[in-house]
Parts: structure tokens; sequence; C-alpha cells
């Protein structure tokens, strides 16, 4: 172990709930850390503690307000001006991942310009879940450990002993996603096809495939205002389903989506804490991610494949 260079893990401002979990995991305390605000709002970071020559760990979710990813970056930059031998910037959750491609005319991939970010200012390496889509690592001229949600929900889902299991994705752009899903777990899959007329508003949903007296499980990476799995999951119980479920990595939940999930026909709403929830809600349970984390990065400090924690590394 003598050749290792010590490891330091340190969170930004905003998700220390998980980070403190997941130093845990790896049984290291947080590193020092201070984030100091001018009176205008500017940030100002500070580690209070050496990092020379250290692996450093910077764990913060890029969730609004952009704050977040600024505090980020600024992390980063003082990381590198602090001599840290290697930064690894771990994202939970990966913000602006909606916007990875231009879908019309004149609009930025916003996704492509935080990369472009993240690694101006000398991050060497990302750590991720549930991208919003796989090519987005793409983005990136350094190595992105994209770790998966299904190690988190599968063994949830067999848990519960559902008899019927059927797995959805919520809409086309998710198939691979539930089909991932459903070849973990040896069963069928249907899908939804939403037409929008506007940004977070459908105007027409049909289901394609049979779910009469199906236990179904809607398969998502991350959830907004829950228009789209509440509707989805409204059409399927409509149809003759037992029972439906909805699997979502990021909470989002902006706008009415505690509402909406609260007075839907949903059983529950499984998410993962890369987001803190900002209220209870009777229907969602949250599953951590901190060990996951912790263990990708016990493995990358000693050098070792990743992949071991994926589930379909059989």
């Amino acid at each position: 172990m003598g050749s290792f260079n010590t490891v330091k893990i340190f969170s930004g401002s905003q998700s220390e709930y998980l980070a403190k979990d997941i130093a845990r995991f790896y049984g290291k305390e947080l590193g020092g850390y201070t984030l100091r605000k001018f009176s205008d709002g500017e940030l100002s970071p500070s580690f209070e503690e050496s990092v020379r020559g250290c692996d450093v760990f910077l764990i913060q979710s890029t969730f609004p307000p952009a704050d977040n990813l600024m505090e980020l970056l600024l992390m980063v930059d003082a990381a590198r001006r602090a001599s840290a031998h290697y930064v690894t910037v771990v994202i939970p959750y990966f913000g602006y991942a909606r916007q990875d491609r231009k879908d019309k005319p004149r609009v930025a991939i916003a996704a492509k310009v935080v990369a472009n970010l993240l690694t101006s200012v000398g991050a060497d390496r990302l750590m991720t879940v549930d991208l919003h889509a796989g090519q987005i690592q793409g983005f990136f001229d350094l190595p992105v450990d994209h770790l998966e949600g299904t190690s988190i929900f599968v063994p949830y889902i067999q848990s519960l002993g559902l008899k019927n299991l059927l797995i959805a994705s919520p809409d086309m752009g998710g198939a691979a996603r539930a089909r991932n899903f459903a070849k973990f777990l040896n069963v069928d899959m249907i899908l939804c096809d939403k037409h929008r007329k506007r940004a977070n508003e459908i105007a027409s949903m049909q289901v394609i495939g049979d779910v009469e007296g199906m236990d179904v499980v809607l398969v998502d990476d991350l959830i907004d205002t829950g228009g789209t799995l509440c509707k989805a999951a409204e059409i399927i119980k409509n149809k003759g389903a037992s029972s439906v479920r909805a699997i979502s990595t990021h909470p989002i939940m902006s706008g009415k989506a505690h509402e909406n999930i609260a007075n839907s026909v949903l059983e529950e709403l499984i998410v993962t804490d890369t987001i803190p929830l900002s209220q209870q809600n009777e229907k969602i349970r949250v599953l951590s991610v901190a060990e996951l984390f912790a263990k990708a990065i016990g493995r990358i400090r000693d050098h070792e494949s990743i992949s071991s924690l994926f589930i379909n590394q059989q």
C-alpha cells in the first residue's frame, strides 16, 4: 500500500448530507472545507488542510441553483493550485444532462458546456451515476466512471417478491434503460409512447404491450415534475395492471412533483439520495448511493476495476 497517495474526500456545501455517508462507508472523515460568500453572493471556497500530493475526491451534485456547479469548479481549481496529485469530481447528479444534443435549431448543448468547464479547471476524472444519456461520457477527454443505479434498485425490486413483474419505460428514450432492468430481472418489458406539445406538458400517451394483471415497475433516470410518470402509471393501471411502481435515480421533484406523486396511482416511487428531497412524502422510498460511491472510490485508489460494481458483469 506504500505506493498509494493519501486519499482525501471533500464535500461541496450542497452535497454534505451524502458525502458524509460516502466518507463513512469509505472509512474516512470528510476533509476540512469552508465556503465563504461575499455579500453579493460571490463564492470563495477553501480547503482547511493540505492536499499536496493527495488523491482528492470532490463530491458535489450540480442540481439547481447554478451556484452548485460554480462552487465545484472553484473547488477543483483550488485543489489544483494547492498541488493535489489527482482530482476526481464525484457528481452523483450531473445537471444539464438533458441538454445533450441539438433537438431544435439555435439551442445550446449544455451537457458539453459543463464537460468543457470541468476539463478546463483541471479535473482528472469524473464519477457519476445514471447519466441521462450514456453518450455524454464522450463529451469528456478524461476517464468517466459511470456507475449504474441498477445495482441498488434491482436487489430492492427482487426483495418485493412481486408475482407478475413487468418492467416499463415511460417514454421511448428510456427503452434501453428499461431493457437493462428487464434483462437483470429476467422479465418482459413494455413501452409508453408519449407526444409532447411543449416542455413538461404531455399531449397524448399510449401503452405498447399487455399489462393485464401485471405488477408493473416504471423505470426512469430522473423525475422532474412527475407528470410523465404519473400519467404513464394512470394509463397502465386503467389497462388492468395489478400494481404500478416507479424507479427514478434522481429526484429533481420540481413544481408540483410531490403533490403529483402523492395523488397518483403509484404504490411507491423509489429514488436515490443524489438530490435531497425537499419534503417528506409517504409514497417515496429513498435508497442510498453512498456505499456504491465509497466502493468505487476505493477501487480507483487501489487501481482496481470498478466493473465488478455492475450487476451485469456476471
